[in-house]
């Protein structure tokens, strides 16, 4: 059974989504940066903490995560700063 969306792993980074880690006080440098970026196809790639076995006992009901699917966190002022970049739906 194919799903009704899959992650297309040939898709580019395009643009950053808000500010960076370190303009926004939560990264020293480069090397340890959560991040938001729209791809060239308009999916979303969030780089962030995998705290997928932290929270896997406790997820709300009805959230799920595949084998292939990893719960990541990023800090909430990322999301925030990102928000005049994402289009209304």
């Amino acid at each position: 059974m194919t799903r009704p969306w899959e992650a297309d792993s040939t898709a580019l980074f395009e643009r950053r989504l808000g500010r960076t880690a370190q303009e926004l006080g939560n990264s020293r440098d480069d090397d340890d940066c959560p991040d938001i970026w729209q791809l060239d196809n308009g999916d979303i790639a969030v780089i962030g903490r995998d705290l997928t076995a932290a929270y896997s006992g406790h997820l709300p009901a009805r959230v799920t995560l595949s084998p292939d699917e990893r719960l990541v966190v990023i800090p909430g002022n990322m999301l925030s700063a990102a928000k005049a970049d994402i289009p209304d739906a």
